[in-house]
């Protein structure tokens, strides 16, 4: 069952009441579902009628490269949303798939009408707001990715992702939502290669870490 609490965490109904959780919900055409760990909510080429809400769990946004190697686009949690673009500009064929990465619960919301929401009642506007407001935010995410990769140093991948992670936080010590193997696709590296560079971070005193919680020194 879905709690106005978990709805909370999500910019989109942040600070409504209850009355007006349900307004939203019924504006949005709200449909939850929950998925075991491992299991593929949308593979690439379906169409996306709806963007995703994660209500408890992780999902993993990735698309296959070329030579059919995993590269991780977005690691969402609770709270966080993922597919608002593709849905609201009616994508026919995503290129990107969604998998479970935990056990977790979605809140699949509609993208229908949004355009007429603007001029709807006070909720139906706050509603276009904040959900534009999103894409924005999306689009900042997608310019601190574009930093990391531009770099042609696997040192530099990790300093910049690092330094992004530090500000974001405000603290030198913070944690990353991926492992190894995951950071490695996320950087669109070898996983040996990403461990060898970690250990030369911190053999040279510039970083600590502990599985993937990072200190930077």
């Amino acid at each position: 069952m879905v709690t106005n609490k978990q709805l909370r965490l999500c910019s989109l109904f942040e600070g409504f009441s209850d009355d007006e959780c349900a307004i939203a919900l019924e504006k949005l055409k709200a449909r939850p579902a929950i998925y075991k760990k491992g299991e593929l909510l949308r593979s690439a080429g379906d169409s996306l009628p709806s963007f995703g809400l994660m209500l408890s769990g992780t999902v993993q946004v990735y698309m296959d490269d070329i030579n059919g190697d995993r590269i991780i686009m977005a690691t969402v949690e609770g709270g966080g949303t993922f597919g608002e673009s593709l849905c609201f500009l009616g994508v026919r064929e995503i290129p990107v798939s969604v998998f479970a990465d935990t056990d977790c619960e979605v809140l699949w919301l509609s993208c229908e009408g949004f355009d007429r929401l603007a001029c709807d009642d006070h909720i139906g506007h706050l509603l276009y707001h904040r959900f534009v407001a999103m894409l924005a935010r999306r689009t900042l995410d997608m310019n601190d990715r574009i930093q990391v990769l531009s770099k042609l140093s696997l040192r530099e991948k990790l300093l910049t992702l690092f330094s992004q992670y530090v500000s974001k936080s405000g603290a030198r010590t913070f944690s990353l939502p991926l492992n190894r193997e995951q950071l490695a696709a996320y950087l669109g590296v070898n996983r040996s290669a990403l461990s060898r560079e970690l250990c030369r971070l911190r053999d040279e005193g510039i970083i600590e870490f502990y599985k993937n919680t990072f200190k930077i020194l």
